[in-house]
């Protein structure tokens, strides 16, 4: 049987490539990548975006997503790519697109898309991860036990079975960074994490789960995590600006 062609003429090509840092706040950090990107593909349709689209019988919009983070994680570091086929302004567009989402799915940044791929910048995550229950002394003992191991193994679900992660080899940086003062529900450290971009990736609840195996570190309710940053590493383990033009080194945001 001869191989059926689409009829019509191709699709428009991509003029334009726009880099977006978006952000998970609040409730929506239990939002699942599925649902952001269905949010995200409604908000284009009603922003009516000019975007371009996959060839065949069934187009998609050329949208990239890059590092998505676990449901139930607040974030300020996540990223995507979407393809256009007319230019526009970036500063307009990033408005528009943001008066189309719900507030807690925030976008921060949009840029014209610099040469190589935006996924090979992504070398590492900066993680901040609240631990209720945890004592700032107790933590300091649990970080120090753990970062004087050489290897930390976890088990993990992926989507080809059970698979044991080395949380250590991992780690680029662990410190407690102190106490959240005040908290109504007592004690709760708050560790900062620096972590290097491996296959499978090791998320928060991993550093918790090798924290527990090493230490015997249980919080008392599920640990609270948010990502500050992702991108370039440095020499210093330092992440850069993924947006950026360089690898000029940025502090993460506060």
């Amino acid at each position: 049987m001869a191989r059926r062609v689409p009829e019509g003429p191709p699709p428009p090509p991509v003029v334009q490539r726009v880099r977006i840092r978006y952000a998970k706040r609040g409730r929506l950090r239990f939002t699942s990548h599925r649902d952001f990107a269905r949010a995200f593909e409604r908000a284009l349709r009603r922003a009516e975006v000019p975007m371009a689209y996959s060839a065949g019988f069934t187009p998609h919009p050329k949208i990239s997503y890059v590092g998505a983070s676990p449901t139930g994680a607040g974030s300020e570091a996540e990223y995507l790519e979407i393809g256009l086929a007319t230019a526009v302004d970036v500063e307009q567009l990033r408005l528009t697109l943001d008066d189309a989402l719900p507030p807690g799915l925030d976008l921060v940044e949009a840029v014209v898309a610099g040469p190589g791929s935006l996924a090979e910048r992504m070398e590492a995550a900066h993680w901040r991860i609240d631990l209720p229950g945890v004592t700032e002394s107790e933590a300091h003992t649990a970080v120090d036990t753990f970062l004087a191991t050489t290897e930390v193994l976890v088990e993990r679900l992926t989507k080809g079975g059970r698979r044991q992660v080395d949380v250590r080899a991992a780690i680029v940086r662990m410190i407690v960074s102190g106490a959240a003062p005040d908290d109504p529900v007592g004690a709760r450290a708050i560790l900062d994490v620096v972590v290097r971009q491996v296959i499978p990736a090791v998320r928060p609840d991993d550093v918790v789960a090798a924290l527990r195996a090493v230490a015997g570190l249980a919080p008392v309710a599920p640990p609270v995590a948010v990502r500050l940053a992702q991108g370039p590493l440095d020499a210093h383990g330092v992440i850069a600006d993924p947006l950026g033009p360089d690898r000029e080194a940025v502090p993460p945001p506060p």
